[in-house]
Formats: structure tokens, C-alpha cells, sequence
């Protein structure tokens, strides 16, 4: 009997990835195996993103493609997973123009994937199963983790922010927290499993446990996790506006959760931080990155930048420019303004044209790119430790991992490596990387 085979393909963030790792044990549950080319698979899943146009354009673009192989082998089952199946449009689009699509499915119930396909062959026609509003948290969720060595773990989902840029609220519904004895145990049993590293997922991690009305706090929870004896605990991603004292000295103290914090600025102009509705000015966020830099030994952080913003002036983005010369961040992600129907951003009359949106990117990821190399320079001829995860994807004969601050370390070595902790010191550095040997 031929073993059915099925293909995932991830658009977006680490949320997305670990829907992809929780879609893949379903899968797997009924008998599929994953291979890596979609052209021979028997069952297609992409699980999309709906932050920026350039991803809706990409997944409708791979969309016409498998097409072509549906056309030739009508037993091919195709489906649609993630945030881009919340977005009404996206939804009127595929019901109009891609029939031939046997599933979509929304980011709230991942868990009804199994009825779902079992119902296609029953109903020979489009299963478009999305739930509008957040249920309850559904908690003993299996996933088939992409490492063996490290982990996402969910602390909350959804978002209450409502930057006015985002669509996030609006495809992943209101911030909704875990209880923290699932959390917990939940470490707990990665450990057993022989898990180093977790990192901690929300949309704003920071205000976790708000929804609970407890009064336990996101510095709380991390500073349980540190005790349950995990090598390593990250977290993404933190709102400026609710970074606490108390966090950072969580972190400070405890040698367990790395000194690496991604702290999403967008932009250094007071007047679009207002109009991004980001809740803190550009003081306020200098003074936070300041006081972490200053109290964290050897602390990196990353950022976001938008530029292109809605009629986001000269002076606008030269104030961005101003900010990132200042905090000469260790790197960053950086992206043109995209429209996302639906947020309060998108009805703004734009005057700005793209050609010029395209050039401040260019500009700004100098700077960008520069103060990466100067981060990584810092490194040349230290000893840290790496968590060595396997192979490059760029060479096979390099294996590759991150030290505690999240830098990317390749080094020539030896298989038993991986998986392991280990003292590597640092003999070349690159703009987004570092060459080491292990001591």
C-alpha cells in the first residue's frame, strides 16, 4: 500500500511555525509522511500570514502553480491554513477564483484538521471551516517539532493592542493566556524529552495573564519557568510599552533565560508612533533600551522598523535614522509600509510614492547592516557557548546554531555536537554571522 505523503509550506512568524508543527502531528496521526517537494506530495497545506501584501501575493502565486498539478492528478488534496484564511476578502477571493481548493481551515481550530478531511471525500466540494470569534484555549495539543533540541511553547494567543497598522487582532482575535500550570508542565515535559531550549510565544508576551485577573505577571511566569531547570529560555515578542523593571531584573538574575530581547520600535518619530498607536513615545523607548542595556550584562536586541508609514515625512524617517544611530541595534527586521484591508491604517490617503518608501529601506539598512557587522566584530576571539542544532541549509558540511544572545555561530565540527551545549570561540565574523571552533 503507498504511504500518502503531504507538504507544508510556512508564510510568517514563529506563531505560524508552531501551527505548522501542531498541523504536521495531525497529519502525520493519520498516516501521512512529510517530504520537502510539493510537486510529489499527495496532500498541500500552505499556512499563511497575513502581515504583508508581499506574502498574499506569494501564497496566490504558489496557489497558481499547484493548480497545474491539480489539473493533471485530481486525487491531489489542497488546503489553506493561517491568518491570510481569516481575512474576509482573502475568503470571498478563494470561494470566487479557487473552487478547485478542497480546505480552508482558521487559525481558532486547527484542532477540527482530522474531521475536516475526513469530511472532503464525503462533500466533493470546497470544506471552508473558519471560525470568526476565539473559543476557549484548547489545551493537551500534540505537535511534531521541527528540532529536537528546541522548542515554541504558547504563552498567550491573540492580541488586544490594536496597533493601527496590524491586522494580528483581527486574524488571531483578543489576547487570550494560558493557564501557567499547562505552561509549566508543559516545560516540564520538554525536559523529559530532552529539550535545551524553549522559547516563549505570544503576540505580546509582556502581558501575559492580564485576561486571567490573577495578578500574576509575565516576569512571574518567567522566573517559574527559570526554576523548572530548562538550559535555555527565550522570548518573543515584547511590547515596549509593558517591558517592567521586574522583567528585567527576571532576566538579569537568572542565568537560564538568555540576554537577547527583541524590542519592536517601528519607528523613532513621535508624530507616527501616535498614528501607529504604539502607547509610547520615543523618549520612553530610549529610556527602556537604556536601562537594559545597562543592567544586563552583555545584552543583544533586535528590532522592527516600518518605514513608509502612511505620509511618513522626511523628518519622520530622518527621526528613525537619528534612533537607530543611537541605538546601534545588534540587528533588525525591516520592512515597507503594507497596506492590510481592514486596520485603521488602511483608510489614510498615502501620498508617499513607493519608489521612495523603497529608497529610505535602503537607506535605513545601511545603517542597519552596518551596526550588525560592528555587534558582530565585538565577538572576534571570545569564548561562548553555542547550542549547536545540525547543519547549515547553506552547507552541509557546517553545523550551525546560536549563542545565548542569538547570534548565528557555523563551525566545522563533528555530528556529536549537535543537540549539545558547547564552548565555541569565535574566529571569523560576517554581517550575519560568525565562524567559531569548538575549544
Amino acid at each position: 500500500m503507498k504511504i500518502k505523503t503531504y507538504f507544508i509550506k510556512t508564510f510568517g512568524c514563529l506563531m505560524n511555525e508552531h501551527d505548522s508543527e501542531q498541523i504536521s502531528f495531525y497529519l502525520e496521526d493519520l498516516g501521512y509522511k512529510k517530504i520537502n517537494n510539493y510537486i510529489n506530495a499527495d496532500l498541500i497545506v500552505l499556512n499563511t500570514c497575513a502581515i504583508r501584501e508581499n506574502v498574499h501575493n506569494k501564497v496566490f502565486g504558489m496557489l497558481g502553480r499547484i493548480k497545474k498539478l491539480k489539473e493533471k492528478n485530481g486525487n491531489i488534496i489542497v488546503g489553506i491554513a493561517g491568518c491570510m484564511s481569516q481575512e474576509k476578502g482573502v475568503q470571498k477571493e478563494i470561494l470566487s477564483k479557487y473552487k478547485w481548493i478542497d480546505f480552508v481551515i482558521g487559525t481558532h481550530n486547527i484542532h477540527e484538521l482530522n474531521n475536516i478531511l475526513e469530511n472532503i471525500e464525503k462533500e466533493k466540494k470546497i470544506n471552508m471551516n473558519i471560525w470568526d470569534a476565539a473559543g476557549k484555549i484548547i489545551e493537551n495539543i500534540n505537535y511534531n517539532r521541527d528540532s529536537k533540541y528546541k522548542a515554541l511553547v504558547n504563552i498567550t494567543y491573540g492580541c488586544d493592542k490594536f496597533c493601527t497598522y496590524c491586522i494580528v487582532p483581527y486574524t488571531r482575535g483578543k489576547q487570550r493566556s494560558r493557564k501557567k500550570s499547562d505552561i509549566i508542565n508543559e516545560v516540564k515535559s520538554l525536559i523529559k524529552d530532552g529539550y535545551k531550549e524553549v522559547t516563549l510565544l505570544g503576540q505580546n508576551v509582556n502581558s501575559y495573564g492580564k485576561d486571567l485577573n490573577n495578578n500574576y505577571k509575565f516576569e512571574d511566569l518567567l522566573l517559574d519557568i527559570s526554576k523548572t531547570g530548562i538550559d535555555r529560555i527565550r522570548f518573543v515578542t515584547s511590547h515596549p510599552w509593558e517591558f517592567t523593571d521586574n522583567m528585567i531584573n527576571v532576566i538579569k538574575n537568572n542565568k537560564n533565560i538568555m540576554s537577547y530581547i527583541h524590542l519592536p520600535v517601528q519607528s523613532g518619530s513621535d508624530n507616527i508612533l501616535k498614528k501607529m498607536g504604539r502607547r509610547y513615545t520615543r523618549k520612553e523607548y530610549l529610556n527602556l533600551y537604556n536601562k537594559i542595556k545597562k543592567e544586563i550584562p552583555n545584552v543583544t536586541i533586535s528590532t522592527d522598523i516600518i518605514v513608509g508609514f502612511p505620509n511618513e515625512s522626511k523628518k519622520d524617517f530622518n527621526e528613525t535614522i537619528k534612533l537607530v544611530k543611537k541605538c546601534k541595534f545588534d540587528f533588525a527586521y525591516t520592512f515597507i509600509y503594507s497596506k492590510r484591508e481592514g486596520t485603521p491604517a488602511a483608510k489614510i490617503d498615502d501620498k508617499i510614492a513607493l519608489i521612495e518608501k523603497e529608497k529610505r529601506l535602503a537607506k535605513l539598512n545601511k545603517y542597519i547592516n552596518k551596526y550588525m557587522l560592528k555587534s558582530n566584530k565585538k565577538m572576534l576571539n571570545k569564548e561562548v557557548d553555542v547550542l549547536i542544532e545540525g547543519y547549515s541549509k547553506a552547507n552541509k558540511n557546517v553545523l550551525t546554531g546560536y549563542t545565548d544572545t542569538m547570534k548565528v555561530v557555523n563551525i566545522v565540527g563533528d555530528e556529536k555536537y549537535i543537540g549539545k551545549i558547547v564552548k565555541v570561540k569565535i574566529i571569523n565574523t560576517k554581517t550575519f554571522s560568525l565562524d567559531g571552533k569548538v575549544i
